[in-house]
């Protein structure tokens, strides 16, 4: 962990304008001495949003344009060079980006957007003592980590330390869900052990609209009005499963960052801004069930044509016509 006692800076947010949003985050991050405290001239920024699908743009199932626009332009204003990294499921970073909104925000800030290489990283654990992780986070000279507040079928919640599962490239994740995924307990712990090893400079959670249900992209939009940072990734998603009054066990990160002495109650927690107990909400909807994370090979091999598909024929298909539509 980054602080003997982790920080975590918790505040109401309601609204994606533009104008409102940089104060909000600007409040948000005083704790630190704002963004400087993170950025120095020059420095290589990745940021890591949330860009599991462009299928449901509506929904709410990746971070918002409007927050990582702000973040970049934030991290510009101090001298940093941003660059927009996920490794989607299906299809590439660039393609989800844009049926999300991201167009405006890559043309005016000719923000460049990279789909992630793998590389071999040691890690710190015994059982899982080296992970393929995307060299382009493990080279980034600072990350902040864009995670959306989501619940989810499979781990019952999406925070921050699933965000940084995106980190391992292409179709390694359907890997490890057939590799970890006979064991739950395991499949959390290897999530667990990636966050521990990209260890993000900053986190920063868009719970403004959060998305749940039969998430991470079969549920529903729900105003939440939280945004939350911390540099300490384990932290933060502790004290928003406070907020949603969730079970802690229940969420398998959890569990496994508790097992592992990583923040395992939020009494751990200082917080400089808001408590979780004045932002809770008492209806947060979770899954209807919880289904295996267990892939088998016929699931990959499905999966791995979905992706072609999506990457190679539907965006260039997309892009074709609207290119022909200006």
């Amino acid at each position: 962990m980054k602080n003997s006692q982790p920080i975590v800076s918790l505040m109401q947010a309601q609204s994606y304008e533009r104008t409102l949003l940089r104060t909000a985050v600007e409040e948000l991050l005083q704790p630190w001495g704002g963004l400087k405290g993170f950025i120095k001239p020059g420095d290589r920024v990745l940021l890591k949003p949330n860009l599991l699908t462009g299928s449901r743009p509506d929904k709410e199932c990746t971070t918002r344009a409007e927050l990582v626009y702000t973040i970049a332009q934030m991290v510009m204003d101090l001298g940093g060079k941003p660059f927009l990294g996920d490794s989607p499921a299906f299809g590439s970073a660039k393609g989800v980006a844009i049926a999300n909104g991201y167009q405006p925000l890559i043309s005016e800030l000719n923000l460049p957007i990279v789909d992630f290489h793998g590389q071999r990283y040691q890690t710190v654990s015994q059982e899982f003592n080296h992970l393929l992780l995307c060299k382009e986070a493990m080279e980034a000279d600072v990350v902040i980590n864009l995670p959306k507040v989501k619940s989810h079928s499979q781990l019952t919640l999406t925070l921050g330390v699933k965000n940084l599962f995106g980190c391992v490239p292409g179709k390694m994740k359907a890997w490890w869900h057939m590799e970890a995924g006979k064991d739950l307990n395991r499949f959390a712990q290897m999530l667990v052990e990636t966050a521990r090893t990209i260890n993000p400079d900053l986190t920063i959670i868009d719970g403004i609209i959060g998305h749940e249900g039969n998430g991470p992209s079969g549920g529903e939009p729900r105003q939440l009005g939280v945004l939350g940072a911390a540099t300490n990734v384990f932290a933060l998603d502790r004290a928003i499963v406070d907020i949603l009054q969730v079970t802690p066990q229940s969420v398998p990160t959890i569990a496994a960052q508790a097992r592992l002495g990583l923040c395992a109650d939020t009494t751990q927690i200082h917080f400089p801004l808001l408590q979780p107990t004045t932002l809770q909400v008492d209806d947060w909807k979770l899954p209807d069930a919880l289904v295996p994370i267990d892939f088998g090979m016929p699931r990959i091999i499905q999966s791995t044509f979905k992706h072609l598909y999506i990457r190679w024929i539907q965006e260039p298909m997309r892009a074709y016509t609207n290119a022909v539509g200006k």
